[in-house]
């Protein structure tokens, strides 16, 4: 259950009201000064942080950390004290462990607001589906990845007036990327941007087949 806080050292587990509450500390190891990132083990002082984990069996889990603020051994650092960080479990001003916001952060990502907070509240991660959104628009981008063949086509955001470009790896069907805008000038760009293109597959559109003839002369 508490794989995923092998980093603390769990002190106590009580059952508050159905919700499972956790008090762990750091395991009071040495750490790096994020500045001049010299190690120590000198101790300013304490602070508490109250984090949400994954739900176990069903309910709610709540872990509460004492985590150390650390003197730089420095004496010229620009960095005096410094709060201890845990990576791979406390994420720097999140109120969810690392593995938690890692799955809100999944459930968001195919679901999106909505769906996603009902979908957690379910599984027992109470969530707006505000904060579903934020937590979608933290995630970071996935890389482009360039296809050999690339579909072409326009969309209407408000017809009429607003459209963009989806690029479509044509053997496989996944998306690539969307484009703001449907000009030459934006469909080139992005082909300039990312070589690699062998085959296009595109509509009618004039722009577009100028776009193509521009920057992938040599493309079929």
């Amino acid at each position: 259950m508490f794989s995923g806080l092998s980093s603390l050292v769990i002190e106590d587990v009580t059952d508050q009201d159905g919700v499972i509450v956790v008090r762990a500390r750091t395991a009071g190891q040495m750490v790096p000064c994020p500045r001049c990132g010299a190690g120590t083990g000198q101790v300013h002082g304490y602070y508490g942080r109250t984090v949400a984990d994954v739900p176990a069996d069903g309910r709610q889990v709540v872990v509460h950390v004492r985590v150390r603020r650390m003197r730089c051994p420095v004496l010229d650092c620009p960095v005096q004290t410094f709060r201890e960080q845990v990576p791979g479990v406390l994420d720097r001003y999140q109120r969810r462990t690392t593995r938690l916001a890692g799955q809100a952060g999944e459930v968001a990502r195919r679901l999106a607001g909505r769906a996603g907070a009902g979908l957690l509240a379910a599984l027992g991660v109470p969530l707006s589906r505000h904060t579903a959104m934020r937590v979608l628009l933290r995630l970071p981008l996935p890389e482009v990845s360039v296809p050999r063949v690339l579909g072409v086509d326009d969309f209407a955001l408000r017809r009429g007036h607003v459209y963009a470009t989806v690029l479509i790896d044509a053997e496989t069907g996944g998306r690539v990327d969307v484009l703001a805008g449907r000009t030459v000038e934006v469909v080139e760009a992005w082909l300039r941007g990312h070589p690699g293109v062998e085959v296009v597959c595109r509509d009618g559109s004039g722009a577009y087949g100028e776009a193509v003839r521009r920057a992938l002369p040599g493309a079929v």
